[in-house]
């Protein structure tokens, strides 16, 4: 494996460096009037090229884009891209002005800027694409070995399912307690085999997830460093409301540092802007399908245009929530006699195909179209754009007081559950995406939720 990434290696930086050269010979082409005429002012702009390339070439390595971290979004690594060549191009600006090369076209300068950072992030996008395809055709997998079968260990597994763009498959757990299956992955023995186990399943990572056994957990880095296997441990109380996690040093013993920065005032100020400008423009534009739905509606079976009930907000305080409505007149009533047949565990109701849901409700929940009235939510205060979503009353009150952090901040009409399965969550996993939001906003999270939103309800999975 390791032969195989540095043969990657080699073959972007090959790929880079014919990129590299073709846009600075697209730009000059492009431009060839403002080009000097004779080679000895040529030889400066060859020396610029040089330079900026260079560069740019050590800034593109350093940021670990000469291979293909699986934990990054295509947005994230036109990001990436996109600093290096202007960090680059800061320094080519420089390079030029401390030499005096005043000869130097501004224009080309510009334009190689721009298409380096399109060529160079989308030969990437493609190739990050092709990867994931591969993936999915079972190949470019990592054989992962899980060593803890427990509550953590089955987590992890779950979400690894959840991310199959990472190209990682479970082959098995080793545990000291279990034996034979568990969630419909193997025990493949007790951790004193991992070396066997190693060998036999040619595994290449392994997953530590009982940071609390230390001397078990030394005994597995111990053994990995003499495999030639990378090791990884889950962070102990990975789960507690910090909202970063980060490794020090002081000398040669690390330290995991948990962090707990709030977001600035300045930020709060910004999502409420957003929140009442982006609900407020929506109002306006989807006023005349308002109207449309309000009408099918009333068409459709007798009852008023809008469901309205009682939600927990943020703190705990009670709001009238509103909806379209999607069940027949006075579908609450009935609801006691199908609670015994609610389809997600915990205390929240959901029933995939409920008896109570009209004709038109079933569409308009498929495409969240019900969802829509809580604009005047977000307007109003109660709501924003994106966060947790709020439970009825009654349901709150049944929610365990470990779970309570989710009242922290403001419920959201869309939020990391929602993209994340929807309706077929089960609840714990609802809960920590929730909590995860909570201890890792940011205005760059909320943006990617509403973007992968939009996605998610137009192919209209996961919602009944």
């Amino acid at each position: 494996m390791f032969k195989d990434r540095r043969k990657a290696h080699l073959i972007y930086f090959v790929i880079d460096f014919v990129i590299i050269i073709s846009c600075f010979y697209l730009a000059c082409r492009l431009n060839r009037p403002l080009l000097p005429q004779g080679f000895a002012e040529l030889k400066f702009y060859f020396a610029v090229f040089v330079f900026w390339g260079t560069v740019m070439v050590f800034f593109l390595h350093n940021s670990n884009l000469y291979s293909t971290n699986r934990n990054l979004s295509i947005i994230q690594e036109w990001g990436r891209v996109s600093r290096c060549v202007l960090f680059a191009s800061v320094l080519a600006a420089l390079f030029i002005f401390i030499l005096k090369i005043t000869i130097f076209s501004r224009l080309i300068f510009i334009e190689s800027t721009l298409f380096l950072i399109v060529t160079l992030s989308l030969w990437r996008t493609f190739k990050r694409i092709y990867i994931r395809y591969l993936m999915k055709k079972g190949h470019l997998n990592y054989h992962v070995l899980i060593i803890g079968a427990g509550k953590i260990g089955l987590t992890l597994a779950e979400q690894v399912q959840d991310y199959p763009n990472l190209g990682i498959k479970i082959i098995g757990f080793l545990d000291d307690a279990k034996e034979g299956e568990v969630n419909g992955f193997r025990i493949l023995g007790k951790v004193k085999n991992i070396e066997e186990v190693v060998r036999a399943n040619f595994i290449d990572e392994i997953y530590v997830t009982i940071p609390s056994e230390r001397k078990t957990v030394s005994e597995v880095i111990i053994k990995g460093t003499k495999l030639k296997k990378s090791v990884r441990v889950v962070a102990e109380h990975f789960d507690l409301p910090y909202r970063r996690v980060k490794l020090d040093y002081i000398g040669f013993i690390p330290l995991v540092t948990y962090l707990e920065e709030g977001p600035h005032a300045s930020e709060h100020f910004i999502k409420r802007f957003l929140d009442v400008a982006v609900a407020g423009f929506l109002l306006v534009l989807l006023f005349p399908v308002l109207l449309c739905i309000a009408l099918l509606i009333k068409l459709d079976s007798p009852g008023p245009v809008l469901y309205i009930s009682k939600r927990c907000g943020k703190r705990g305080r009670v709001f009238d929530f509103y909806k379209f409505r999607s069940m027949i007149k006075d579908a609450d009533r009935y609801k006691e006699r199908l609670n015994l047949q609610s389809e997600v565990q915990g205390p929240i109701f959901k029933i995939r195909r409920d008896p109570r849901i009209t004709r038109f409700g079933k569409i308009l929940r498929k495409y969240s179209l019900d969802e829509l009235p809580q604009l005047i939510n977000v307007i109003k205060g109660d709501m924003s754009l994106v966060g947790t979503r709020p439970f009825p009353v009654e349901e709150t009150k049944k929610i365990e007081n470990k779970y309570i952090t989710r009242l922290n901040i403001k419920p959201g009409i869309t939020g990391l559950a929602q993209i994340s399965g929807r309706s077929n969550l089960p609840f714990r996993n609802w809960v920590r995406w929730d909590t995860w939001y909570i201890n890792n906003w940011s205005l760059g999270l909320d943006l990617k939720i509403l973007l992968k939103t939009v996605i998610v309800v137009i192919k209209g999975t996961g919602a009944y």
